[in-house]
């Protein structure tokens, strides 16, 4: 445990401010004045106008030759409508910290906090950290991450490796979970459009219907994971849009299918890709049809170096207790725009407990997940996370 304590107070205050005034991705404004502020009164180099609204502080140790440390949090919130009650709930409508990206970016302001107690007290450290306030990781394939990479991130702030978190509601408070290897899914978006000829329905001879293609493509696509990728390995596809149609006794022109393809290996999200657009188009032509495909990457397969995953191991066991640190947890079929920073430097990404933080009125009721209009972080969990920061970053720069 570092010898350097956070303040929980002022995490709390920063976590209920940030959650009060959610902002969308590439619109977090308040949040990176907040941030900005609090590095420079801290005597960070702080650098802004990345990615609309990112904010990165850099705290150089010694001479500043030694290892160069990235630590990312993100910012933005989600458009979900508020239900917990609680005394900091949201006052933008619509608009809510359902992920706790508010807790994220409390964690990474504590930690720099006390990592710039360490750097006045001339600890005997050596090497750069740069702390990465991210904007719009919940926006899709050309999040925060994505646009900060192509504006020249780690040629701005070079990074021999870097480190993210994430809440986890359901693993307990003061527990940490992540593994080497592929660890959360890929996201890609597809949108189908079957083109037929519409007519009344009463005389379908006279026309060609989009329905019976996209009604077959539907039950067609639940066969691909099943008879097209390996049992041992992961894929989703899930249909989340259908639309054809206003009227019951009209065949319509035109029908809509909207998929969620995901894939825990790169080999895999290639195969799903070229199954989907073979399964579209020769249904597409069996029944008469044309088919227009859009397929949209989203995130990549998230994928942890080993070097890095054991070196976070080491940090998590010191902090949380060798128990309560699990570093061969079950891969995530959710997805996460940090994957684009590991692709470019190794590192890792790691789960941290947030206990039953499920709240209505007010009151504690139960387990929930993120991205619903219950949930909120678990402050308990604020202690523990910048304190995983601080011990990794003094580790990294000490070489120990």
């Amino acid at each position: 445990m570092s010898r350097h304590p956070v303040d929980l107070k002022a995490m709390e205050e920063w976590r209920h401010r940030i959650h009060q005034y959610p902002e969308l991705g590439f619109e977090e404004y308040s949040t990176s004045k907040l941030v900005e502020e609090r590095l420079r009164d801290w005597g960070y180099q702080v650098h802004t106008g990345m990615a609309e609204t990112a904010v990165v502080g850099t705290l150089v140790f010694g001479t500043g030759e030694g290892p160069k440390l990235g630590l990312r949090a993100d910012m933005d919130a989600l458009p979900i409508n508020e239900e917990t009650g609680l005394p900091w709930q949201s006052k933008h409508e619509g608009k809510m910290h359902a992920c706790g990206h508010d807790g994220h970016t409390a964690i990474l302001l504590g930690a720099a906090e006390s990592l710039s107690r360490l750097h006045a007290e001339n600890e005997r450290l050596n090497g750069t950290i740069h702390l990465i306030f991210q904007p719009a990781e919940e926006v899709g394939g050309n999040g925060g991450a994505k646009v900060m990479i192509d504006q020249g991130l780690f040629e701005t702030f070079p990074c021999d490796a870097i480190f993210a978190l994430h809440n986890y509601p359901g693993l307990p408070v003061g527990h940490c979970a992540f593994r080497a290897g592929p660890f959360m899914c890929s996201s890609d978006k597809v949108q189908i459009v079957f083109k037929g000829k519409g007519g009344h329905g009463g005389l379908p001879q006279l026309a060609v219907d989009p329905t019976q293609p996209l009604a077959a493509t539907v039950m067609g696509l639940q066969s691909l994971v099943s008879r097209n990728i390996d049992p041992m390995e992961a894929g989703v596809v899930s249909v989340g849009r259908i639309s054809a149609g206003k009227l019951y006794n009209i065949i319509p022109e035109e029908g809509f299918l909207e998929l969620s393809v995901r894939a825990l290996q790169p080999n895999v999200r290639e195969t799903l890709r070229k199954r989907i657009v073979e399964l579209v188009e020769n249904t597409a032509s069996a029944y008469g049809c044309t088919a227009t495909i859009n397929y949209e990457n989203g995130y990549p397969v998230l994928i942890n170096s080993v070097q890095e995953a054991k070196f976070i191991k080491d940090s998590a066991q010191e902090v949380f207790g060798a128990e309560n640190v699990n570093d061969d947890y079950c891969p995530l079929t959710g997805s996460e725009d940090f994957a684009y920073m590991l692709e470019q430097r190794p590192g890792c990404y790691v789960l941290i407990g947030n206990g039953d933080n499920g709240f209505q009125s007010g009151n504690r009721v139960g387990p929930c997940s993120v991205h619903n209009p219950h949930y909120d972080f678990n402050d308990e969990a604020l202690i523990g996370g910048a304190q995983l920061w601080i011990n990794l970053a003094t580790r990294f720069l000490s070489n120990s």
